[in-house]
């Protein structure tokens, strides 16, 4: 049974988008075009499609197909005005036959509509156009129930999509005119392609990412050091990795290294190697990911959180290019580029004496900033509709979000970012008893969201410390009001027993700032 017109008003966008990340996929063009067919079929439930492409001005030979053998697929050709398609090919516009038993222009030529079929079988079909020119013809065909109402959703997108083949056609006749003409036109064609499929990969129509993307194109060209900075789960491990693919080492090992993760000697060793006998449980030699990383790209994650005992050890590789393993004296000599990410202020971190200031200048070569979601809101829909196709797929299940759902998770704050977005569909999809989910089936319509908790008492020991360090006491905070700092200050008093220094450390103040606090917001301290 076909879906609904409301229905398909909710898919359209998620069909266009799997369809156009396919035709950016791969230089193979049968391979692709079967793709799409397979995807529209899929979320629309299509038993029969094919893509006839024009192989002179006067005729068509199918190329692809699904439900159909290649038997009849190769039955199927058209000379221009001959039956629906060949009518829709020669005329260029889309046409829809609500049945094609009851239609003369259907041929029927491959066979595979039976004459006793007891359902009725509609035909939609729209040309393939580059320019102006009709090169092609997309058509389908599906059982339609009495109460189907949706062909002129259906139309649409068949025909977006149609557009979208149309340019990818184009795409390949540029390929192959380069190739007769001068050879290394191909070389550009496939990185121009390769860019745009490396980029696509990572969901981002909003202009401060497609700033991002450019900034990765200009920084992915020579060997620079990289500081990716942004928020934990703002996709600094995608970007580094687009980064790796889009330069000259593309083809060496692209590493990974979380340095948080790690103690101060363990890191060393992960990063370093070490000998046979280097320490207890040393019983091999083993190579680190400086040398795994030969050639290529190391990215090391969370950098600001390395001790700085490490830290100056870490500048000695970046300064000479050459470290020693754990337990060994050999220098080993490295050609590696270095991508760093960090979620930290790392100039406060300076400031502090918590991140050594020649490290930081030799990790701080190319910025790139990666923005928090909360900054990108136009690309939630497409996030969210990303996370559900692969849910989807992996259960074999066809669950959808209603628009007024889809809204409540526009409007979140979203503290953990992209992570948390990708976390949340995936509970309230799982935990979810309709295919349908509806605003209330979120979890923070019902107070279940435990990251909003956390986000209220970050927000609020903001307003804390915004409101202690301002020459005007008056002042309040921009991510919290008073009466929330005040609130915040009472239950950390209550649990550290009315200790103010604990207190003070809990929310990372002086003790005079503490004291200050406490005059300020009027609060009696509680002798126990």
């Amino acid at each position: 049974m076909m879906p609904s017109s409301k229905k398909i008003d909710q898919i359209e966008l998620i069909t266009l988008y799997e369809a156009s990340k396919i035709l950016g996929s791969s230089l193979s063009l049968n391979k692709t075009l079967r793709q799409v067919l397979e995807v529209i079929a899929s979320n629309l439930n299509m038993h029969r499609g094919m893509i006839s492409l024009s192989e002179s001005p006067d005729l068509l030979i199918p190329t692809v197909s699904i439900g159909l053998t290649n038997e009849e697929m190769q039955r199927g050709i058209f000379k221009a005005g001959e039956g629906i398609t060949g009518k829709i090919f020669k005329s260029g516009m889309p046409m829809v036959i609500p049945d094609i038993a009851n239609e003369p222009l259907f041929l029927n030529k491959t066979g595979a509509y039976q004459r006793h079929e007891i359902k009725s079988v509609a035909f939609l079909g729209v040309p393939i156009k580059i320019d102006t020119e009709c090169v092609g013809v997309l058509s389908f065909q599906f059982e339609k129930h009495e109460n189907f109402k949706g062909f002129q959703s259906i139309l649409r997108l068949l025909t977006m999509v149609a557009r979208l083949i149309g340019q990818s056609l184009q795409l390949y006749r540029t390929l192959n005119s380069e190739q007769l003409e001068l050879p290394q036109g191909k070389s550009r064609f496939q990185k121009s392609i390769t860019e745009k499929h490396i980029l696509n990969s990572i969901i981002g129509q909003s202009k401060v990412m497609q700033a991002v993307f450019s900034d990765v194109k200009l920084a992915a060209h020579g060997n620079n050091t990289i500081l990716l900075r942004g928020e934990s789960g703002t996709g600094k491990e995608l970007i580094a990795r687009a980064i790796h693919l889009l330069s000259t080492r593309k083809d060496a090992p692209f590493i990974k290294v979380n340095c948080a993760a790690l103690t101060e000697s363990l890191l060393e060793s992960e990063l370093f190697g070490h000998e046979k006998g280097a320490f207890t449980g040393a019983l091999h030699q083993r190579k680190g990911r400086f040398e795994q990383a030969q050639g290529g790209t190391l990215f090391l994650d969370e950098i600001g959180d390395i001790s700085p005992a490490f830290q100056v050890k870490l500048l000695r590789v970046l300064q000479e290019r050459e470290f020693e393993r754990v337990g060994g004296n050999t220098t080993l000599k490295i050609d590696v580029r270095l991508i760093f990410a960090t979620n930290r202020n790392l100039e406060d971190d300076v400031r502090q004496d918590k991140f050594r200031a020649d490290l930081y200048f030799r990790i701080n070569v190319i910025s790139i900033q990666l923005p928090p979601l909360r900054e990108r809101r136009e690309d939630i829909p497409l996030l969210t509709q990303n996370v559900l196709a692969k849910f989807n797929q992996e259960n074999k299940v066809n669950i959808k979000i209603t628009a007024d759902a889809q809204q409540v998770l526009i409007d979140c704050h979203w503290p953990g970012n992209v992570r948390e977005l990708q976390n949340c569909v995936t509970r309230f999809c799982t935990l979810s008893h309709s295919n349908l989910i509806q605003a209330n089936n979120l979890p923070c319509q019902s107070g279940g969201c435990l990251s909003n908790t956390i986000w209220k008492q970050q927000t609020t020991q903001s307003a804390i410390t915004t409101n202690l360090t301002t020459d005007n006491v008056d002042t309040i905070a921009p991510y919290g009001s008073e009466q929330d700092a005040r609130t915040r200050i009472i239950h950390v008093m209550e649990k550290t027993g009315w200790v103010q220094a604990k207190a003070a450390r809990s929310l990372n103040l002086t003790p005079r700032q503490m004291g200050y606090a406490l005059k300020k917001y009027k609060i009696d301290i509680k002798k126990l």
